[in-house]
């Protein structure tokens, strides 16, 4: 038979604590396939030690290690992982089986790192059967007995068809009866052609074995061949050792991903209590997120309402001083603005698009029994069209009725409400100081302006306000609609210097000024813009927390599960593969937070519509931006503990030496 493993002259030392302990001195042993070797020795021997060099789970201080001739000492950790995958199989003493998983879940595990598409659970059922536990593959471990679940262990061992199957102390802790049905399973798979290599204390277990090794003070002291017991001729099926060296198989092309979501949410609902205490933090986090960029868009879009209302490229010419707005500076100090000059302000075609006057008062409106007092805006024929208030109930007036000095009126939604209640205000009369109006219109809703409600208003023409109710010969302001944004500034000069030539005033007179409406509205969607993303940082902070208490609860995770991590990366899972899966757990975890706290952010923002009033906007940006980045938290958070889970090295899952981690 050929050489399968050989040692030459192994040497490995342990820090544990501030002890040095020397595990191995000087080893050479060489096994060939087919055999069954016992390794015995007395408790810190070195037997354990040499087992997990064999089984490719630690590596030698000095020496050499040749499998089928290759040295394994000068192989990557990975490539090691990959052997241990598809070469070896394990048994151990502790049975280490997930207990969230089923049996049948467990024995298929090592084929989540195997590279094989595929769920293999007709297989797993397969090895079940071989040892005996057919009638029970709907149970967890927890419902078996000890020797059932050193059998699980055993089918598990067995599912990738190892070459090698590497048991340390088997029946440690099982019965004599228990005992007896595992060596027999372990004799008929050396039968079938295994090479099994054991590690044992009992001398009755060790005879099953035709090759004992005992060792003492990490040295073989002796090596002995049962007479009549030679390495099987017939080694088990499969792929050979190069064919399955050279088996390599990418991430994305395989089932390991699909198998780390798989486990990842196994592990997830395994602590429900942890996991929702986790994922609250998230959920909160992202409510927050949804519902303040909600309360932020719907500001915004209520001052696009509102600067809707001002009109595109607006300047409103007004006399007085720009530095006391409307106050008389003595005699002569305020410029008097008549029809004649917007008719020459609206001959500047090249630069303006519409002109008009508008005449601002108070009055007193009176309905029936009810009477209210409000704001009166006189204005002209294209005041509609460029402020936006045409209604969308009734109709604005005519060119006749401005010429006429119409008695008519268009009233805001706030007077509608308080003179009308529910009841329709067209064709009705109203009294505007003591006058008689007929209502033809109701103005569109534009809420409130600061302080100013922009419908508690009555608007009547131009003529109407100035003759026959305020008693007025000149316009309070005019309203200049620019032909284009680029144009507002040669507007400006163009129209004060018209004004001026007119008016015959001064360079340096100060009795009338010209303000920029598009200046206004910058302003007020800069405020908007700033208060948007002051409310998405605030609340983005508590995503911050939440990721924060997500990276504690998997570094919790990852001290509790380091014999799990042990377990995984002996049955061939790599660093990459470790660190991968918990990831998955990390951002599984924020996306699932994610996806509620995007459902609960919606309907806070909903009840705060409903019931505070705000102006509340949902928009799709927020919620990809509060699922991406709840994904970036658990990245981002999970790393740290998902590196360090890789860290752990996969002689973890023998409990001897816990205390030595690197």
């Amino acid at each position: 038979m050929s050489t399968m493993l050989e040692l030459v002259d192994v040497h490995r030392t342990y820090l544990i604590g501030e002890s040095t302990v020397q595990a191995l001195r000087g080893v050479s042993v060489t096994i060939e396939q087919g055999e069954f070797v016992a390794i015995m020795g007395p408790s810190g021997s070195g037997k354990s030690s040499l087992l997990q060099i064999l089984g490719l789970l630690d590596t030698p201080d000095k020496g050499d290690y040749l499998l089928f001739g290759h040295n394994v000492n000068t192989m990557k950790e990975d490539e090691q992982a990959g052997l241990r995958n598809t070469v070896a199989g394990f048994v151990f003493q502790q049975f280490h089986l997930l207990k969230r998983m089923n049996i049948v879940d467990n024995v298929r595990l090592p084929h989540i790192y195997s590279g094989i598409k595929g769920d293999f659970r007709k297989e797993a059922i397969e090895r079940l059967t071989l040892v005996g536990l057919e009638h029970r593959i709907d149970h967890t471990p927890n419902q078996l007995s000890g020797g059932e679940q050193q059998r699980v262990a055993i089918a598990r061992a067995l599912i990738r068809d190892p070459m090698i199957l590497f048991a340390d102390e088997p029946t440690g802790n099982l019965d004599t009866k228990n005992s007896a049905e595992i060596m027999k399973i372990l004799k008929r798979l050396h039968e079938e052609g295994k090479t099994i290599i054991m590690v044992t204390h009992e001398t009755e277990i060790a005879a099953y074995a035709g090759r004992v090794i005992t060792m003492r003070d990490g040295v073989i002291v002796s090596d002995e061949r049962k007479s009549g017991t030679e390495p099987f001729a017939t080694v088990a099926g499969g792929l050979n050792f190069d064919e399955r060296v050279a088996k390599k198989v990418s991430l994305w092309q395989d089932g390991r991903f699909k198998g780390f979501i798989f486990q990842a949410i196994q592990a997830i609902l395994a602590n429900k209590l942890r996991s929702f205490l986790s994922v609250l933090g998230i959920f909160v986090g992202v409510a927050s997120v949804i519902a303040m960029m909600a309360l932020g868009e719907g500001a915004k879009a209520a001052m696009q309402e509102q600067l809707k209302s001002m009109g595109s490229n607006m300047l409103s010419i007004r006399g007085g001083s720009a530095k006391i707005r409307g106050a008389a500076q003595g005699a002569g100090a305020v410029a008097r603005f008549t029809f004649t000059d917007v008719s020459d302000i609206a001959a500047l075609r090249t630069l303006v698009k519409n002109a008009t006057g508008v005449v601002n008062g108070g009055g007193r409106i009176v309905y029936g029994n009810k009477n209210w007092s409000t704001s009166l805006t006189g204005a002209g024929f294209d005041y509609g069209t460029m402020r936006a208030s045409v209604p969308l109930v009734g109709r604005w007036f005519t060119q006749e009725e401005i010429q006429t000095r119409a008695k008519v009126a268009i009233v805001g939604v706030t007077v509608v409400k308080e003179l009308f209640g529910n009841s329709n205000p067209l064709g009705k009369t109203i009294k505007i100081n003591r006058i008689n109006f007929k209502v033809i219109g109701i103005a569109p809703a534009k809420g409130f302006s600061g302080p100013q409600d922009e419908d508690d208003v009555v608007i009547i023409p131009v003529t109407t306000a100035m003759y026959r109710v305020l008693g007025k010969d000149y316009l309070s302001g005019i309203l200049v609609e620019v032909t284009s944004p680029a144009l507002i500034d040669q507007a400006k000069s163009a129209i004060s210097e018209l004004i001026r030539k007119r008016h015959r005033l001064k360079d340096d007179d100060d009795t009338f000024n010209i303000r920029d409406m598009t200046e206004i509205q910058q302003m007020l969607s800069s405020t908007t813009q700033t208060m948007s993303l002051l409310l998405g940082s605030i609340a983005a902070i508590s995503l911050v927390v939440g990721g924060i208490g997500i990276m504690n609860i998997m570094l919790v995770s990852v001290t509790e599960r380091t014999r799990e991590i042990g377990l995984r990366k002996a049955i061939g899972a790599r660093k990459s593969d470790i660190m991968l899966q918990f990831l998955v757990e990390s951002v599984g975890m924020t996306i699932s937070g994610g996806f509620i706290g995007i459902l609960a952010g919606i309907g806070i923002s909903l009840i705060l519509s409903f019931f505070a009033g705000w102006a509340v906007k949902t928009s799709l940006i927020s919620v990809v931006l509060a699922t991406a980045f709840s994904a970036v938290t658990g990245i981002f958070f999970g790393l740290w503990p998902a590196r360090k889970a890789a860290q752990w090295v996969p002689r973890s899952a023998w409990p001897a030496l816990h205390a030595d981690r690197s």
